[in-house]
């Protein structure tokens, strides 16, 4: 009682709970970013592994064994060396 206002007895405090639009804005632009970055991030890996791995004469509709594991050991580096390079930088960046 004594004057102090609480978390519930606050009615603006509702109120700034909800995102506002320039929030969900934010929040879409910064998404599609994101998106953006997983997109390029596949299409790069996708493009990597084919060069090192596919042969280029295309004899058949279908990847050969040596071509198949070569993708699977491919993607698996890629994604393994991106996962180490994000800990490296997220563990580096100053906190906002």
């Amino acid at each position: 009682m004594g004057g102090r206002l609480s978390r519930h007895d606050s009615p603006s405090v509702a109120d700034t709970s909800a995102p506002s639009n320039l929030d969900k804005d934010q929040m879409l632009a910064q998404a599609e970013k994101e998106m953006g970055f997983r997109i390029d991030h596949l299409n790069r890996l996708a493009h990597t592994c084919f060069n090192k791995c596919v042969d280029k004469r295309y004899k058949d509709s279908e990847l050969y064994i040596g071509e198949n594991s070569c993708v699977d050991r491919c993607v698996s580096k890629y994604i393994q060396v991106t996962n180490i390079i994000g800990h490296i930088l997220a563990s580096t960046k100053p906190p906002v």
